[in-house]
């Protein structure tokens, strides 16, 4: 029996361990990937306060020190179920109950959808650039997607390829102005708007992709050895289906005090409906989170 179940170690899950630590409550920490979550798949952080910029596996190792020296058990494993009614959840066939718990699961890469994708994967598609930016040394690689992601995992790929080109259905990136001027200024990189790919090309690894100008409907091949996907994310909540209020796409409804439509189950980070998914507003929902789980905790042992 633990005062807190945390369902992901991720920035959210981490910073609510940490407050919950920090109120002295029984804490089991839950992460089926390495603790850090999945941020550990970007390069660095130049927008967290204090830091210009900071290797993101040191800021998580610096989270993860910090909550383990306020003795919250953080277990590997992946909750397989989640009973909102007993507050238990089963992780790879051990139930573990608590009087409160919170979902901080975070987000998992959309996929694009297109012909060949799901084939030259891992041959040529990625979904993360630091984790495979070295194998297409002075290789020529597009960029799908027009968004902060994108922009970064751009200019991170011209340390390695030959040439970046950005893929975006728009005439115009929504990335922030700073980051596009980065982006133009760099050499390596063109742009491809107004445009959608459709198939991936290639026998064994990619060699092309096929797309359409989503105002003229013209097609076009264009070459290259390498397709880096960054449209979005799909919560990671499909344990949770009809115990707790999702909306169209599935991320958790909350209210401020990231309370979901169960009593006593709560939900932070890139998982719950929000309107900006950043390192900071995760660590803030996570904070939050350990707070409101901690006030609920207290009602309910008066």
């Amino acid at each position: 029996m633990y005062d807190l179940i945390i369902i992901g170690a991720g920035p959210a899950g981490l910073t609510a361990a940490l407050y919950a630590g920090r109120a002295r409550l029984k804490t089991l920490l839950l992460e089926k990937m390495a603790v850090g979550g999945r941020i550990l798949t970007s390069d660095k952080i130049e927008n967290y306060p204090g830091f210009s910029s900071i290797s993101t596996h040191e800021l998580m190792q610096k989270m993860e020190d910090q909550v383990k020296s306020l003795d919250v058990h953080i277990k590997p494993g992946e909750v397989a179920d989640l009973d909102c009614k007993s507050m238990t959840v089963k992780v790879d066939g051990t139930h573990f109950t608590g009087k409160s718990i919170i979902v901080a699961t975070g987000a998992k890469p959309r996929k694009l959808g297109a012909i060949g994708e799901e084939r030259l994967m891992g041959r040529g598609v990625s979904y993360c650039a630091t984790c495979d930016a070295p194998f297409f040394k002075e290789k020529n690689v597009v960029v799908v997607g027009g968004g902060n992601t994108v922009a970064e995992e751009a200019l991170y790929l011209t340390r390695f390829a030959k040439s970046v080109t950005i893929l975006h259905r728009r005439n115009e990136l929504r990335a922030s102005a700073i980051m596009q001027e980065k982006l133009k200024e760099n050499k390596k990189i063109g742009f491809l708007l107004n445009s959608v790919l459709e198939e991936v090309n290639g026998k064994n690894s990619v060699e092309s992709v096929r797309v359409i100008n989503v105002d003229s409907g013209a097609e076009s091949i264009f070459s290259c050895e390498g397709v880096f996907v960054h449209i979005g994310y799909d919560p990671d909540t499909s344990f949770i289906k009809c115990k707790v209020k999702l909306d169209e796409t599935g991320f958790i409804v909350t209210d401020e005090d990231m309370q979901t439509s169960e009593e006593g189950i709560f939900a932070c980070g890139d998982c719950r409906k929000k309107p900006l998914y950043q390192v900071i507003t995760a660590c803030n929902d996570g904070a939050i989170a350990a707070e409101s789980a901690y006030k609920y905790i207290s009602r309910k042992e008066k």
